[in-house]
């Protein structure tokens, strides 16, 4: 008797599952954005492809309050992403274990990341390192393994895919790993559906494996893919998005549109929220509101015109306000266009020759760490810059500054006496 034919199996329409698994979030979660909803579906997609691969986007829910629903994303994201396994605090050298462990790469969920991250936290710099080479393929840590009375060296990889929920922030080498979601309480008029997980994580388990079925459908094509990227996502960010724009693409329908609009808008919230470093936001303040312009400013107008800046950190770093030697030990982490580091030098006057910083020196720094300059206006900020150009004398402005006279109106520079 002759066998039958097999049929043809129907292609699963990605577009489709992908709709279904955003769904299936609206129906317990409150996000910020609609961005927000593609970039998390995407993200439970790509972590089904993890083999396949460069690199994994960390995403991140983070929150200043409690209640604000990190941890309720985490278990709707549990029941759709494969061998899910969820922690609140755990040792380096367990997480390693976990990712080299016979089942296959785990998705690791971290909540209360602000346990070990947190201000009263100290951060964990071992958690941190696993969590920072792990969003590369490759990465891998060096470790003692015990086989009885002997110690070997082995390789730990740390490559798998981690989402994360915390109150607060995450060090700034995590943040730049991850997309970025800052959840927020739920208005008056959000509601949600209760989330129960005897009832609803069989449903999530379902679309998991649907998702498991529609990855293995498409893991030649996104291994060979290289999306195309938003214009202005580069660098980081891109490494970041690559793989959700790769599943997009794979799955076709509205999502490589959505998911590029998405890109650009969390690329551009993130870069919105970030805490410049201390010394990037004393370039950008030297640019925009002490310099404007002028050649050379003289150390003791500098920090007169940043104690001056309401919104600024600098009266208060440490519990003390800057110092010329606070100022100089900043500014020489970078370097001038000739590749030494920024140094105070002197500003020859009619007065004498007080130490101060030339815009040349500056200028390379200026260039490659600050943000495009904008021309909005600093009068406040510069007042006594402004002053000390037109030739007025500002006197015990700082305590123990000695005298501050300007040059007369014929230079340009801004000079102070010893």
């Amino acid at each position: 008797m002759t066998s039958p034919t097999p049929q043809p199996t129907t292609p699963l329409d990605g577009a489709a599952l992908l709709n279904e698994v955003e769904a299936f979030h609206r129906r317990f979660n409150i996000f910020p954005t609609e961005a927000a909803y593609v970039a998390v579906t995407l993200w439970d997609a790509h972590a089904h492809l993890i083999d396949v691969f460069d690199g994994t986007a960390r995403i991140a829910f983070l929150s200043p309050e409690p209640g604000s629903g990190k941890s309720r994303a985490l278990e709707i994201v549990e029941t759709l992403t494969p061998r899910a396994a969820t922690t609140v605090n755990a040792s380096a050298n367990a997480l390693f274990r976990l990712v080299e462990s016979p089942e296959g790469t785990p998705t690791l969920l971290f909540d209360e990341i602000d346990t070990v991250f947190g201000p009263k936290a100290g951060g964990d710099e071992l958690v941190r390192g696993f969590l920072n080479s792990g969003y590369r393929r490759g990465g891998k840590s060096l470790r003692c393994v015990s086989d009885g009375n002997n110690q070997t060296a082995a390789w730990f990889s740390s490559f798998c895919a981690v989402a994360m929920a915390g109150l607060g922030s995450l060090p700034d080498t995590i943040l730049t790993r991850s997309v970025i979601i800052r959840m927020r309480k739920r208005a008056p008029n959000e509601t949600c559906e209760p989330y129960r997980r005897r009832q609803h994580e069989k449903q999530g388990n379902a679309l998991r494996d649907r998702l498991a079925d529609w990855a293995r459908t498409v893991q030649d094509a996104v291994a060979d893919a290289w999306p195309e990227m938003p214009d202005g996502v580069s660098d980081r960010p891109a490494d970041v998005w690559e793989p959700l724009l790769a599943v997009a693409d794979a799955a076709g329908g509205d999502w490589p549109e959505r998911a590029r609009a998405a890109c650009v808008e969390l690329v551009s919230a993130a870069q919105d929220n970030e805490e410049a470093s201390l010394g990037i936001r004393l370039l950008t303040d030297l640019r925009d509101k002490v310099f404007c312009g002028a050649d050379r400013v003289a150390t003791a107008v500098i920090l007169e015109c940043l104690l001056g800046m309401d919104d600024a950190p600098w009266a208060d770093l440490d519990d003390k306000p800057i110092t010329s030697r606070a100022l100089a030990k900043l500014l020489g982490q970078y370097v001038t266009p000739a590749n030494k580091p920024i140094k105070p030098r002197g500003i020859r006057t009619a007065n004498g020759t007080p130490k101060g910083y030339y815009a040349d020196d500056l200028t390379d720094a200026w260039t490659r760490y600050c943000p495009p300059h904008s021309p909005e206006s600093a009068t406040s900020a510069t007042s006594a810059t402004s002053q000390v150009s037109r030739g007025a004398s500002v006197a015990e402005t700082l305590p123990g500054t000695r005298h501050i006279t300007a040059v007369p109106d014929t230079t340009p520079a801004l000079h102070a006496s010893a």
